[in-house]
């Protein structure tokens, strides 16, 4: 079924429409202000228990919660989460450098501030990989591993008691970080990090993450590679200590691969049939301490095991404050890091889920979330990849999730966390590796990467191979400088393009993509899809220079001949006047220039700013120069579409001064319709426009 519109109005230019249908505005804007301030300023209870609720969404969505309709799904998954966050915690403190108890602080404290001050319903927080594998770079830089010590001796307990101070400095430091971003509204600032850069920053930290676990898998006793090209230092390493393997300690890797792996596959691909994921790995764990003690495998092959887990809650202390110098720049990349994962993973399943997030509260939930916890030995934290997939196909509807997963953690924090005292490393190790299954299978993506997008396929195999090469956190640096740099480089090569009109139509169209639309005769119409600034503007201007034909040699000429036509017009005046001879001079210039006309049939020209998204003080300068250029050529500028802001510029820099008000039209239509007007009758001032 074909349809039609006929319209017929007016020709408005910019300065029309807005006396037409635009509003007041205030001069000196100190109305506006004033109002915004007093607004923001009022104090009222109504307007605290607001700020109240928006600070502390807990407030928020307790009272709304259906307790019949939500209590059970929340109960499981927060069970099953719980259950979870047990063996990875303390399987992630290797990571981080630290003892495995520390692992279970980081997987409850977090978690119960999160609940509070949290967002999204579905996001799991505690430890994760990516996070406690940055964190361990820097606590083995300032407390380098010893390749002999005895666990039981004094200087162990001293040395642990370091280790975890830098571990929580980290974690205040990051917590100090998110909270001022917070406060100066810097939650957009996580954009930055693209889909593919998060991507393929996980997927390179995922291999150092199963280097780093090969030594323990293997019993190897390895002092850990820090800095650049540390992922190819321990590989090395590990490939030259390959005849010192611990046979025992590699059967119980095996054994312990051979269990995780295939279960975990279970639980994947049968999500949907499973009311909650098989808890492999607590059985894991447990099986594999029951054995250690059970056959003294530690004492008679010498297995490396978790040790003494202390009962009871931490005593608060104060973090390594005095190393906040020499974190300072690490844990800035841990922040941005952690912060942009966690808002990322929050944000897929509020839309999934139909709710939104508060991005910059993400940044106060999780500052509080890693300052308060700092306090009480724990390590940086974030949503973590999988138990919060866990959590939201286990039924998981609220925060209120996080109550049932910290009483589960706290439960063997007081009462079963002495029971791992015979736990294999090597385990935990298996743990590690098998956890990053999802990370290691970014590789994916790229195909279809490809075929979408091959610059976003350029930054992703940039940022895999700066992260795997060099350092996790140079890595990531130079991901987001090449991605930045692709931005720039594409406003720089945008593409100027001839428009034609489609026939009985007010549509306009490039030339290159549609040969059935036609260019307004002696009208060129030319759009430009990208911002203008000091950046692009010599590429703009040899862009529109080659379409014009405005080379300074014909400029010079029509220039030199507009200046003779108008001398010679003015003496043959004096000469026919005074003497009524004919000037044959004259003649011949008149004709010079209108040949020079005659080649070039262009009277006008106008520029579609429709794509011009912003314009600095360089762009604007150039558009006056262009239409300077313009004038001299005998040819008028004309301007349509443009946004607020662009016009702004443009007219607050002089450029008014060089071009018509008049000609700055709302829609490119208009313009041309003007322009038709103009040279059909050029005395009368029409202004009305058929569509």
């Amino acid at each position: 079924m074909s349809a039609s519109v006929a319209v017929y109005r007016d020709i408005y230019t910019e300065d029309r429409f807005k006396q037409t249908y635009g509003s007041e505005e205030d001069p000196s804007g100190g109305a506006r202000i004033r109002d915004k301030l007093t607004g923001r300023c009022r104090f009222s209870r109504q307007a605290c228990l607001h700020l109240l609720k928006e600070r502390i969404p807990i407030f928020k969505w307790l009272p709304r919660y259906k307790l019949r309709k939500w209590i059970l799904g929340d109960t499981i998954a927060g069970l099953t989460v719980g259950i979870l966050h047990i063996p990875q915690g303390m399987a992630f403190a290797l990571l981080t450098s630290v003892a495995p108890i520390f692992g279970l602080y980081t997987s409850f404290f977090p978690v119960v501030l999160y609940m509070i001050f949290g967002t999204g319903h579905h996001v799991s927080t505690g430890t994760f990989a990516v996070v406690s594998l940055m964190t361990g770079s820097v606590v083995e830089q300032l407390v380098p591993t010893p390749l002999e010590m005895n666990s039981s001796s004094p200087e162990a307990a001293g040395f642990e008691a370091e280790r975890i101070g830098v571990a929580a400095a980290v974690a205040l430091l990051s917590g100090i970080f998110m909270i001022c971003m917070f406060a100066l509204h810097l939650g957009f600032l996580s954009t930055y990090l693209s889909e593919p850069i998060v991507k393929a920053f996980i997927s390179a930290a995922a291999f150092h993450v199963t280097i780093s676990q090969l030594q323990s898998m293997l019993g190897l006793r390895l002092p850990r590679h820090t800095g650049n090209f540390s992922f190819f230092k321990t590989l090395v390493s590990v490939m030259e200590n390959l005849p010192h393997t611990n046979t025992a300690e590699l059967i119980i890797s095996l054994i312990s691969l051979a269990v995780l792996v295939p279960v975990k596959e279970i639980n994947v691909r049968f999500r949907q049939r499973l009311r909650s994921p098989i808890p492999v790995e607590i059985l894991t764990v447990i099986i594999a301490t029951c054995v250690v003690y059970a056959s003294s495998l530690d004492s008679i092959y010498n297995i490396e095991i978790v040790g003494d887990i202390p009962a009871g809650f931490p005593r608060p202390q104060l973090p390594a404050i005095n190393t906040f110098p020499a974190i300072a720049g690490d844990t800035l990349a841990i922040t941005f890091v952690g912060y942009a994962l966690s808002v990322s993973l929050a944000m897929i399943y509020a839309d999934k889920h139909g709710y939104s997030i508060q991005p910059n509260q993400e940044l106060l939930a999780h500052g509080i979330s890693n300052a308060v916890s700092a306090f009480f030995t724990c390590f940086p934290s974030s949503a973590t990849l999988a138990t919060t997939n866990i959590l939201e196909s286990a039924g998981g509807r609220t925060q209120l999730c996080g109550l049932f997963t910290s009483l589960v953690v706290l439960v063997v924090l007081l009462l079963i966390g002495p029971l791992f005292y015979f736990l294999p490393k090597a385990v935990l190790a298996c743990i590690n590796v098998t956890s990053l299954r999802q990370m290691l299978l970014q590789f994916q993506d790229l195909p279809e990467l490809w075929r979408i997008s091959k610059i976003d396929f350029m930054v992703w195999i940039v940022t895999w191979t700066s992260v795997v090469v060099l350092n996790v956190d140079l890595g990531l640096a130079i991901g987001v400088v090449f991605s930045m740099m692709t931005i720039i480089c594409r406003t720089q090569r945008v593409a100027c393009s001839v428009l034609g009109r489609a026939s009985n139509t007010e549509i306009y169209r490039p030339l290159e993509n549609h040969n059935k639309c036609y260019e307004v005769p002696g009208v060129k119409i030319l759009t430009y899809n990208g911002p203008i600034y000091y950046g692009n503007r010599s590429f703009f201007r040899e862009q529109m220079s080659q379409l014009l034909g405005l080379t300074p040699e014909k400029i010079r000429r029509r220039e030199k001949a507009r200046k003779a036509l108008e001398k010679q017009e003015s003496e043959t005046v004096i000469s026919t006047v005074e003497r009524g001879i004919a000037n044959t001079s004259f003649s011949s210039v008149s004709d010079f220039f209108n040949s020079e006309a005659s080649e070039n049939d262009l009277k006008a020209v106008l520029i579609d700013c429709s794509s011009v998204i912003f314009i600095d003080i360089a762009g604007a300068r150039l558009f006056t120069q262009m239409c300077t250029e313009c004038q001299k050529m005998g040819v008028s500028v004309y301007l349509a579409n443009c946004n607020e802001n662009v016009l702004k510029i443009m007219t607050s820099s002089d450029l008014m001064s060089h071009m018509n008000p008049q000609h700055i039209f709302v829609t490119v239509h208009d313009a041309v319709a003007y322009i038709q007007q103009q040279k059909e009758k050029p005395s009368e001032d029409t202004s009305t426009v058929w569509v």
